[in-house]
């Protein structure tokens, strides 16, 4: 409609640049739950993972029930499944689809919109730690620690699998995306100290293997929620780092088409 001055009202432009965020953020967590390869991958092999090893003797975990060893980790990989493989492949086939190329053209930034799914992701993290430690918890786990401590774990681990799931998205086509990031997904899950001990592959291979997201978060949350350890300051730092160089990586050689 029009006014007497001729001008349109309500006045048409953009929304502001939070609800823009927000909205978009929804969108990409309502499609992510919405998925069934996704939330197979995110939510289902965690939980059966958890379960399975703890209830049944499979791995030498060390002294102590097996579920205090297990939750931690299993909360690490649900972090690398949703903020990593999930987020790299549902990228890469939306920037395969052009689904990428036409949002860029929105009034929304292209770093809004990368911001919008790592929001996305948080959210979808927040349900999976939630049921994981219900499920840990009646399964006999006896948690520890700073809580300030593990959500900082987390939130480092977000951006650091983030950055590297962009990354691949950006810069592989789909279908290599897809394959990569499973093939990580099923490398780390053994050897990135989620279900076996690091000291299980040598001294060798277990300070290699120890400088790995994966690792550093496991072996971050563990400290803290099994040993009660506090702040992990060196975890955090090697986070970090992981988080700025995969980030900035993910900003420079992001392809959109």
């Amino acid at each position: 409609m029009t006014t007497a001055s001729g001008t349109y009202a309500p006045k048409p432009g953009a929304a502001p640049l939070p609800r823009m965020i927000a909205a978009q953020a929804a969108l990409e967590a309502r499609m992510l739950l919405r998925n069934g390869e996704q939330l197979l991958l995110t939510v289902v092999i965690p939980t059966l993972l958890l379960v399975l090893f703890s209830s049944v003797d499979i791995v030498d975990t060390g002294k102590g029930k097996a579920v205090d060893f297990l939750a931690p980790g299993i909360l690490a990989l649900a972090v690398m499944s949703t903020a990593f493989t999930g987020q790299a492949i549902a990228t890469g086939f939306e920037r395969r689809y052009g689904v990428l190329k036409r949002l860029a053209a929105s009034p929304l930034p292209r770093w809004g919109l990368m911001t919008a799914k790592t929001a996305s992701v948080l959210v979808t993290e927040v349900l999976q730690v939630i049921l994981l430690t219900v499920i840990a918890l009646a399964l006999g786990w006896s948690p520890h620690g700073n809580p300030a401590a593990v959500l900082l774990l987390l939130v480092l681990g977000t951006a650091a699998f983030s950055g590297l799931g962009l990354l691949m998205a950006g810069t592989l086509k789909a279908e290599a995306t897809l394959a990569a990031a499973n093939l990580v997904f099923l490398l780390l899950l053994v050897g990135g100290g989620v279900i076996v001990p690091l000291d299980k592959f040598g001294s060798a291979g277990q300070h290699i293997l120890g400088l790995l997201p994966i690792s550093v978060l496991s072996d971050g949350l563990r400290d803290v929620l099994q040993h009660g350890a506090g702040m992990p300051w060196g975890d955090l730092g090697i986070l970090a780092v992981w988080a700025v160089v995969g980030l900035a990586a993910a900003g420079k050689f992001f392809r959109w088409e």
